[in-house]
């Protein structure tokens, strides 16, 4: 007597990742829809040999909508936004596998992966001079003010020049490459008056100013490794004539008087001539007309 027996598959095994856990280094620059992780180092197998549906999400708040899989079927990861290391450098994928598809009535077995990304930050940016200030919350450019100074005409300073906010600097923003900046003058150096140190960006005098008009210098801070990596700042430098003296006082002491219960913004009056206001006034040799 011959018994045909058919042995009907029971969904007892578990789907299986080769790797569980994997750490990808991803670089800020990388182009959107560049594959990430592999489909073959995130495919599950199922003993089962059932259908594997894969579902990714993200655990780091802030990173949602950066990565993705290919489809329910093809879990190779793939860059879906524009990178930032300025935004996150790191985040945590979970994709799990299961043997049923999403909202399927039968019982579903199901394996998790979980995937480390890490930032890699490249050089993106142009150099920063400094001090400067964000727009809003975009931290991606940050804008400086003019810088501003004053020479002596017909005389020749020998040490750098003093500038308004402060001295000539611009650093790379993109932190942990760093690259060394080098300063030029690119523009408005009538004569060639000045100077710019390539190391320090210290501006210096070569000769002398015999003309009141300002100068409107363009220095221009470049990456040393990357030419094309540049910003430039302004700098006014404007002419005057040396002030030989300081200003001062008309009078060391000066006396007034008021009277009780006197209205707020009401002249004080000098002491003893109840009819003058007050006046404190200087002098500057300088100036000898104001």
């Amino acid at each position: 007597l011959e018994i045909p027996v058919t042995i009907l598959n029971v969904n007892d095994n578990d789907p299986q990742f080769q790797q569980p856990n994997l750490t990808r280094f991803v670089r800020e620059d990388t182009e959107v829809n560049a594959p990430v992780v592999a489909r073959e180092d995130l495919s599950a197998t199922d003993a089962d040999l059932d259908i594997i549906y894969y579902e990714l999400t993200t655990t780091v708040q802030g990173t949602d909508g950066y990565f993705a899989i290919r489809g329910v079927n093809n879990p190779e990861i793939y860059l879906q936004k524009a990178l930032d290391y300025e935004k996150f450098q790191s985040t945590r994928l979970l994709l799990y596998a299961r043997d049923r598809p999403v909202g399927s009535p039968d019982p579903t077995r199901t394996a998790t992966a979980t995937i480390t990304i890490m930032i890699t930050q490249t050089d993106t940016r142009a150099p920063w001079f400094l001090p400067c200030a964000f727009i809003h919350s975009d931290t991606s450019v940050c804008i400086s003010s003019p810088y501003s100074g004053t020479i002596n005409i017909s005389e020749m300073a020998v040490e750098p020049l003093i500038l308004r906010p402060g001295p000539i600097y611009a650093i790379d923003p993109d932190s942990t490459i760093n690259e060394k900046i080098v300063y030029s003058i690119v523009g408005g150096n009538t004569d060639e008056v000045f100077s710019v140190d390539a190391d320090t960006g210290n501006l210096t005098m070569n000769k002398i100013v015999t003309s009141p008009d300002s100068f409107l210098l363009q220095v221009m801070a470049t990456q040393a490794n990357n030419v094309r990596k540049y910003s430039v700042a302004a700098v006014e430098i404007k002419v005057i004539n040396k002030s030989l003296y300081p200003p001062h006082f008309e009078r060391e002491l000066y006396n007034g008087t008021v009277v009780l219960g006197l209205a707020p913004r009401s002249f004080i009056f000098q002491a003893g001539d109840p009819s003058t206001p007050l006046m404190i006034t200087a002098a500057d040799e300088d100036f000898p007309d104001v």
